[in-house]
């Protein structure tokens, strides 16, 4: 799909006169370009008239517009942390791939908290290290969680601080080494990664760091409006996080559809997992019609090994598909020979700041989150009869 269309294409697809046309452009809400090869024409944002057809559809139903809200739809809650616009991931107004070029995840921290001190994801005192894994981060955050102070009537300072305790200890518990030190270094060490792997993995948590209001984020957000401690928050975010459909997605990929790409032949198992109607796992995102920005800024310091080479151009060559985040997460650990859970390890630790992040602005800022649900079972039965 064309990321940008002629004015008689718009207007087509749009069903409006170009007056019409021009006062949504005027208004902000599509945006409009010279054409390169004409400068005298114009062409016109393709995203931006497929989400006012899609609106139109759903009508102007109070009970529509919330339910569109649920799935892909309407904006829900208002967040200055960060978006997803006309194919990009931005941190408070800074393109999220430009920074996974040199910040550390605490340095995104900071810019995603708003915190003007240096942030450190350090454990408590006494900490030892240990393999990690995601028991071992269910366990770290419930302890902290049953133990944690309500997050609601605290000051921001005070709500950094349990945040960057919170990840401390669950960095540990997913591998990272104890100390100071940045996080990816004391992954890449407890991993036996050096230099360039270590830099990929530090890549990858900063691309992780947030993704706007996807389900974890939503569920971190729905523990801080009741006032529930930072560490239950972030305990929220990874419950939700381990579903299939979601952080789960990266081990899918690598346990099943790599597994029968290479026993299969890759072009055999994609033409096996669409005659089946199976999700291809690892590609394609509703957000990013185009290929997800940040799947590509990873695999740009990765190496792919031929297995996942040829997977990524045989699914690309049958459906037009780009590989998403969770393919890229199994590039880097195939590449650097990870442990085979650490797709869902990193995407656990870089989130949990995205985590920590709305559910400090739910807490400051916002009410509680509960939402009506709309009944559909059998009518209440009659007293009298």
């Amino acid at each position: 799909m064309p990321a940008w269309i002629s004015r008689d294409e718009a207007l087509t697809r749009l069903g409006v006169r170009p007056q019409t046309l021009y006062a949504y452009v005027s208004r902000g809400r599509i945006g409009m370009q010279p054409d390169p090869a004409d400068p005298r024409r114009s062409l016109y944002r393709t995203d931006d008239i497929a989400q006012l057809i899609t609106r139109r559809g759903r009508g102007r139903r109070a009970s529509a517009i919330a339910e569109s809200a649920m799935t892909w739809g309407e904006p829900a809650i208002a967040t200055s942390i960060s978006t997803v616009v006309h194919g990009r991931l931005v941190y408070r107004g800074e393109d999220a791939c430009t920074l996974s070029g040199h910040m550390t995840l605490e340095e995104t921290a900071g810019l995603l908290w708003a915190d003007s001190e240096p942030v450190v994801f350090a454990p408590k005192p006494g900490g030892t290290a240990s393999e990690g894994g995601r028991a071992e981060a269910f366990s770290a955050l419930a302890l902290l969680a049953a133990n944690g102070q309500p997050s609601l009537g605290r000051s921001p300072a005070r709500l950094h601080a349990d945040a960057a305790a919170a990840i401390g200890g669950l960095a540990t518990s997913l591998g990272a080494l104890p100390g100071s030190r940045p996080v990816h270094m004391r992954l890449a060490e407890a991993w036996s990664v050096r230099n360039a792997g270590a830099d990929a993995i530090r890549r990858a948590l900063v691309l992780l760091a947030d993704h706007e209001l996807n389900t974890s984020t939503f569920a971190a957000r729905v523990a801080a409006s009741t006032g529930a401690p930072l560490a239950a928050c972030l305990l929220a975010g990874l419950s939700a996080l381990c579903g299939p459909r979601h952080g789960g997605a990266a081990e899918a990929a690598v346990t099943v559809f790599l597994d029968d790409a290479v026993r299969l032949g890759a072009a055999d198992a994609v033409a096996l997992w669409l005659t089946l109607d199976r999700p291809l796992y690892g590609f394609g995102h509703p957000l990013y019609p185009d290929g997800d920005p940040r799947a590509k800024a990873l695999l740009a310091a990765v190496e792919c090994d031929e297995a996942v080479a040829r997977l990524r151009d045989a699914v690309f060559a049958a459906t037009g598909r780009q590989p998403d985040i969770d393919f890229a997460l199994v590039a880097l650990t195939r590449a650097f020979r990870l442990p085979p859970d650490a797709p869902f390890r990193l995407f656990a630790l870089g989130r949990s700041v995205g985590w920590a992040a709305h559910a400090m602005e739910q807490a400051l800022t916002g009410g509680l989150i509960r939402p009506r649900a709309r009944y559909e079972g059998p009518p209440p039965v009659d007293e009298d009869s």
